[in-house]
Parts: structure tokens; sequence; C-alpha cells
């Protein structure tokens, strides 16, 4: 049997609990994809990324709604050592990646203030126009559960608010575009035991402002969410759900003050309607 037959089959054979029930269910819990729809998988080359091109090549060739899919890669500026890993990869995985250039390394290398905030800000831009060049109607990004949930904490401790990241989001600036997240309900330790557990070795961050550290992420608030996850996780395994159902479930009764749609709102706008108990 090739390789990858071996790696798709552990998917939903060795990893069916951990990953592909997971991802099935954020699919349809979210309706992600649509009859008719066209994805453009968005593959960085790491391997949250990588995963979930092959989730989407097993949904599509065994699921009950037809979709169609293209594999894009896109190369902001890469070494030639990380981009070769990134066809390596595609190779051994069979993904079809079609490989488009932009300049984003170069024109946030001189950026002194969140080079990474812009980095991203401008890497989506890019995906978007590729898609759109490719007849897609989506993108799907590969930010998993653990993403989500360090989202909902660094909003909580640095931004003061309750946010979180959104399983699909329709796109402000290229309409009729929208963004979606496959493996929202997927958490990263189950990633690694997959990529592991299949001998396989992926990019962590191939940006060229990280790409020479030790762990090859940098420092930022996201690291130290994940430790905080880490020991949380070792106290109570129920934690990391707990959070994500905070913000599935608000009770707005509960809540001091909120905003929507740019208008805020208060407990004090209905308070003297009910009892106020």
């Amino acid at each position: 049997m090739e390789r990858y037959r071996e790696i798709e089959r552990s998917i939903i054979k060795t990893y069916r609990k951990t990953i592909w029930k997971k991802f099935v269910s954020g699919i349809n819990e979210y309706k992600m994809i649509n009859e008719g729809d066209k994805i453009a998988v968005c593959i960085s080359g790491g391997k949250d990324s990588m995963l979930m091109a092959k989730c989407v090549q097993e949904i599509h060739r065994h699921g009950v709604v037809p979709f169609e899919a293209e594999y894009i890669v896109m190369d902001p500026g890469y070494s030639p050592k990380n981009l070769e890993l990134i066809k390596a990869n595609a190779e051994i995985l069979n993904i079809p990646i079609k490989i488009f250039e932009s300049p984003i390394f170069d024109s946030v290398a001189n950026v002194g203030d969140h080079p990474c905030y812009l980095c991203a800000r401008m890497r989506r831009g890019y995906l978007y126009e590729e898609a759109k060049r490719l007849g897609c109607n989506k993108i799907a990004l590969g930010h998993h559960f653990d993403d989500v949930i360090e989202t909902i904490l660094m909003g909580m401790l640095y931004g003061a608010q309750i946010q979180t990241m959104m399983p699909k989001l329709h796109s402000t600036n290229h309409p009729g575009m929208e963004l979606i997240r496959p493996m929202y309900m997927v958490k990263e330790h189950d990633i690694i035991n997959w990529a592991n557990g299949n001998g396989l070795g992926f990019l962590q961050c191939a940006c060229r402002f990280t790409e020479n550290t030790e762990s090859g992420i940098g420092d930022s608030k996201r690291l130290e969410m994940k430790a905080l996850i880490k020991h949380f996780r070792k106290t109570n395994p129920y934690i990391d759900m707990n959070i994500f159902n905070s913000v599935r479930d608000i009770n707005l009764s509960t809540v001091i003050g909120y905003h929507k749609n740019g208008e805020r709102h208060s407990f004090m706008d209905e308070y003297n309607v009910g009892t106020g108990e």
C-alpha cells in the first residue's frame, strides 16, 4: 500500500474518534460546506493545514455533499529549504497543491511593531484574491480548537472583552467570499499525535523573523495561553471545553453589557422592565 493511503486510512481508523469525527462534526454543526461550493484549501505547510487538506480530500471523496476543492499554497518569500519541505510533504500526502507567490515577507520586513498581525492580514487578502482567480467562493484555513480557546483567553486577559475565533465568516472586503475553519473542533495534541504517528515532519513557522529561533514560532501571548491551557488541562480535563462553551452559550441576562453591529447595550436598558432579580 502506498504511504499516502496508509496515512489516509489512519485518519478514519486510528484517529477516527479524535480527528475524523470532530472534523465532520464541526463541518456539519456550522454548515461549512454546501452543495456546489468550490473551496480554496489554504496550506501553509504546517501540520494543521496539511491535515485539514487530507480531511477535505476524504470528505470530498466520501461525503454526501458534492463540492470542489483547490489546494493552494502561498509562497510569501519562503526560504528554498522550507518551500521544498512543503512540496515534499504534499507529494508524500498526495495533495495536488498549486503554489503562487506574494511579496508579503518583503512588505513587512521593516515593520517595527506587530509584523505578525500585519502579515496575517496581508496573507488573507492574497488568499482571497487567488481563490477568486480560481473560481472559488470559500477559503478554508487550518485553525483548530486550541486556537479558538486561546483566542477567548487572550481577549479576556489582554483585550478586556469576550470574543472568539468564529467557525465561518463572510468576507467584508471580498463580496461573495466566505472563510471557513474545518478543523474548528479538532484539538492540537491530536493533530500532533497524527503527525508523529505517521512519522511526518512539518514546518513550524517559516516566517523569516522566526525561522532561525529555537522553537520556530517565536515568543507571543499565544504561547503564554498555550502554557496556561496546558496547566488547566492537568487540573481538570474538561476545562478546555468549558472555556469553549463559555462563548457558545452566553446568558445575556448575566452580562453587564455587550455591543453588536456598532450598537452598545447595557443590562440597565431593561433592568426596570422586570423585577431586577
